[in-house]
């Protein structure tokens, strides 16, 4: 019988950091506008801007190392997304652009009012029209132009239907409601 030891210990620290990772990257700091609710462990580098009233949620990264970052207003980035860029493509996100949990936007541009699924990748120089619905899961291949309200799915992903009447903008009061002011009120 081999014996089993346990270790006990208590921590020091209730949280070993309590801020954001916001990091300059070749003289540019990332920027954000007012109402922004950045999560803890999220990370912010580089050029990278975000509108009024956006949510980067927890342990989300938008890299900006080698181009840009543009973010609209009322855009929330949901907990483990990652949005990068190329060196020859920005990646924008409009306003009240949605991303989901764990999905990765990269060198692409998201229309007004998009969603981006859970766990979707929309690769470099992708197109996501205004109002377009990207299913969890989905990966929206190189230079795709996904049309304004279209729900597109699957691997590559391809048009499923049009969004029905209203849709969009559903979505869009849904994830209005991420960023409250509780959020944003220091303990």
């Amino acid at each position: 019988m081999i014996p089993i030891f346990f270790a006990t210990f208590a921590p020091k620290f209730k949280y070993i950091f309590n801020m954001a990772i916001i990091k300059t990257v070749e003289g540019k700091t990332p920027q954000w506008g007012k109402n922004c609710f950045i999560a803890e462990n999220a990370v912010l580098t580089g050029d990278c801007i975000l509108g009024d009233d956006c949510s980067i949620w927890y342990s989300a990264v938008l890299r900006s190392d080698v181009d840009a970052i543009r973010c609209g207003n009322r855009v929330n980035v949901q907990d483990c997304a990652c949005i990068h860029q190329t060196g020859t493509m920005p990646c924008i996100l409009e306003d009240d652009v949605s991303v989901g949990h764990g999905a990765i936007v990269h060198g692409a541009t998201v229309r007004k009012g998009a969603l981006i699924g859970m766990n979707a990748t929309v690769l470099d120089k992708a197109d996501i029209g205004e109002g377009a619905i990207i299913a969890a899961g989905a990966v929206v291949t190189h230079g795709t132009k996904v049309p304004a309200h279209e729900i597109w799915a699957g691997i590559p992903a391809k048009k499923v239907k049009a969004c029905a009447p209203g849709q969009a903008e559903e979505f869009a009061k849904h994830y209005s409601g991420y960023i409250k002011d509780w959020y944003l009120k220091e303990d």
